[in-house]
């Protein structure tokens, strides 16, 4: 391992020394591409610098238990005492990243949320989740544009999908896949009976374009009037569209512009991130299995996490994670805290599968 670090040191110093060159800078399109190779190692070299620090000040302690002075003894053991939990954590977060790079990691998110069982309410907790889901995005700085959307007659949504753009959105949303459950008394319930409903999330990679070619021949574009609310001129032209992509029948349907072009241009897509997910999925059948198995039906049994309003909790049920600050968690200001847990957890579980 402590080779490979000094290989990923090695590269990073190259690529800082090529940033500096005036060949370099003054191509704009490779400053980027090397600029962002740095950025990337940026994080694993850091942590290996600290380790060294950490090692070399370590054996300078060891040294000391040699002295013949009580004092310098008694140092020498807190400082080893401080120093030898820190070096097995610095090597447990090296560990992880040298771990296999998530090629999704960098990309924007396709992000769909749908209301599951519970009627008007699923659709009022898809409209929370969204909330919660914007509102940690903009901590991010991230930018979130609605590409399609059903609203419901309570001023939910029995589906919406939203493009997330910004930094590494993909590694931070990937881990929120799945059903979604909450558990919550509903503002129409005059007994003051707790309800419990479910939502869906998928989590899609956007798709470049280069990436996921689109025959023409392979669609069936109609065009339709747009329905729901929106006023008197949502109805006056034939703006909406449905896309149907016929060799793998994925539907897409568009209908928030009032352009009929733009409806098409947001369909597409969020078809092109369908196909592409399709086609990653190929590749990795296991786990497209096990996250269509966390996806599920959107039924109330099938969950990842429950919301429980009643108990402020929060509990994610594969990490075996409780938090009782669910209106943080909605607020999107503690999701932070949920969405690190995730990564650690199921980073572990990587390091697991390596060394056996």
């Amino acid at each position: 391992m402590f080779t490979q670090l000094d290989d990923v040191e090695a590269r990073y110093e190259e690529l800082t020394s090529l940033m500096g060159d005036p060949s370099v800078a003054g191509d704009s399109k490779r400053y980027q591409e090397v600029a962002k190779q740095q950025a990337a190692l940026a994080e694993t070299v850091e942590a290996w610098r600290s380790y060294k620090a950490a090692r070399d000040d370590l054996e300078a302690a060891r040294e000391m238990l040699g002295e013949s002075d009580a004092e310098m003894r008694e140092m020498a053991e807190a400082e080893i005492e401080a120093l030898e939990p820190r070096m097995a954590e610095l090597e447990k977060d090296l560990r992880i990243l040298l771990l296999p790079r998530d090629p999704n990691d960098d990309r924007n998110v396709v992000l769909e949320v749908r209301a599951g069982t519970g009627g008007d309410e699923a659709t009022l907790f898809a409209a929370d989740l969204l909330r919660m889901y914007t509102r940690y995005g903009e901590t991010a700085g991230w930018r979130m544009e609605i590409l399609s959307a059903s609203p419901s007659e309570v001023d939910g949504f029995k589906e919406v999908i939203v493009l997330v753009t910004g930094d590494r959105v993909y590694s931070k949303l990937k881990f929120e896949g799945g059903v979604h459950r909450v558990q919550r008394v509903p503002e129409t319930e005059n007994q003051g009976r707790i309800h419990t409903s479910a939502c869906t999330v998928a989590v899609l990679p956007e798709a470049d374009e280069v990436e996921v070619q689109i025959d023409p021949n392979d669609l069936r574009i109609d065009v339709y009037r747009s329905s729901g609310p929106g006023g008197q001129s949502v109805n006056t032209t034939d703006s909406a569209v449905r896309v149907t992509h016929i060799p793998t029948g994925l539907v897409v349907i568009c209908q928030d512009e009032k352009s009929q072009l733009k409806n098409k241009a947001k369909a597409l897509k969020v078809l092109a991130s369908r196909l592409l997910e399709m086609e990653q999925s190929k590749a990795h059948a296991a786990e497209a299995d096990a996250r269509r198995a966390m996806v599920g039906s959107g039924d109330r049994s099938e969950r990842i996490r429950t919301y429980n309003y009643p108990q402020n909790r929060l509990t994610d049920h594969r990490i075996g994670l409780t938090l009782y600050k669910l209106d943080a968690v909605m607020q999107g200001t503690a999701l932070g805290e949920v969405i690190d847990a995730c990564t650690a957890y199921f980073n572990a579980e990587l390091l697991k599968e390596q060394g056996e």
